[in-house]
């Protein structure tokens, strides 16, 4: 099969590899879309000991299965893989499963290709009248939905009337539209990259802007989703006195963080980690119903122009939050 292959910092290579082996308790997908996703970039620069080279990376993927008893069934993939003994898995908080894995880190390898192998349980079946497209948008969409429903859970949902998303890439945008659906009546989302805010709308519930627009202002809760000092020194700056921080973008770095503000207004920080599986089934069944709104927040391009696709990422040429890539 043909696959797009990390294989080293800022070079990727689309070539031919084996095709994927299918354990008892899987099934072959042929991926239709997958997006391309922050931990992809990290690792193509070389930034994430986690997925070394050679590797394919990609997890944000939906297709088509191509054997068994669900053979022709259109489906989106979750890629965190769990063992759903431990406890952690248990508690229903698989996503802290100590032996957990996710594809495009081994031994897992990624869905930049034609096929994928994944457990039947990782698994959600697409209504015919979602384009594939926007069904490996249910990957990203799950961390913020996760993100979110962490934070409402850790507030008083009669004092939650606002709420901050800092980074306007597919995890903010991810996390605005969760707020929405999750019952928060106003979101503000910024983003320093004019290209990018001039495209999003997201409703007249999202208002978008830069980010010297909310000096001053503070919030119920803040999101987080870039997570560098200066995004982190942001949300600590902008939260209101017994607010919530949410954390999950993991750009780097290790300051930021206003402890004695923290402290004296009682604000709570919670880091929040990809999504546990029925946060995933929670998203899937959001986005079919439409309480997400219309997921237009995509590009495509083929499988081959990956490269390209990175080197644009990179340099801030995109304007769609999310680049979707297309093996066939």
């Amino acid at each position: 099969m043909k696959a797009l292959v990390y294989t080293g910092p800022e070079s990727l290579d689309f070539r031919d590899v084996p095709d994927p082996t299918v354990a008892m308790d899987h099934h072959l997908i042929r991926i239709d879309s997958v997006g391309i996703c922050g931990s992809d970039m990290h690792a193509f620069l070389g930034h994430d000991d986690r997925r070394p080279a050679p590797l394919i990376l990609g997890h944000e993927g939906s297709g088509t299965v191509v054997d068994g008893a669900l053979d022709g069934r259109r489906v989106t993939i979750n890629p965190l893989v769990t063992c759903g003994t431990c406890p952690a898995c248990m508690a229903g908080r698989d996503n802290l499963c100590k032996t957990r894995q996710i594809i495009s880190m081994p031994p897992r390898e990624g869905a930049f290709a034609q096929f994928v192998a994944m457990p039947e349980r990782n698994l959600v079946a697409v209504p015919e009248n979602i384009s594939l497209e926007k069904a490996a948008l249910a990957e990203p969409v799950a961390v913020g939905w996760h993100a979110v429903r962490v934070g409402l859970e850790a507030l008083d949902s009669a004092q939650i009337e606002t709420a901050l998303v800092i980074g306007g890439g597919a995890i903010g945008v991810a996390s605005a539209i969760s707020l929405i659906a999750q019952g928060v009546a106003s979101v503000t989302l910024i983003e320093p990259n004019k290209l990018r805010r001039d495209y999003l709308n997201l409703g007249d519930q999202v208002t978008v802007v830069s980010p010297d627009s909310i000096e001053g202002q503070l919030y119920d809760i803040t999101v987080d989703c870039v997570g560098y000092d200066a995004t982190r020194a942001a949300a600590c700056a902008a939260t209101r006195p017994g607010g919530v921080i949410l954390h999950v973008g993991l750009g780097g770095g290790s300051a930021g963080l206003d402890i004695r503000r923290m402290t004296l207004q009682e604000i709570k920080f919670i880091g929040t980690y990809t999504y546990t599986a029925q946060d995933f089934r929670d998203t899937c069944a959001a986005m079919f119903d439409g309480r997400l709104g219309p997921l237009d927040w995509i590009e495509t391009r083929p499988l081959g122009d990956g490269p390209q696709a990175f080197a644009d990422i990179r340099q801030g040429r995109t304007a769609a939050p999310k680049i979707i890539l297309k093996p066939a």
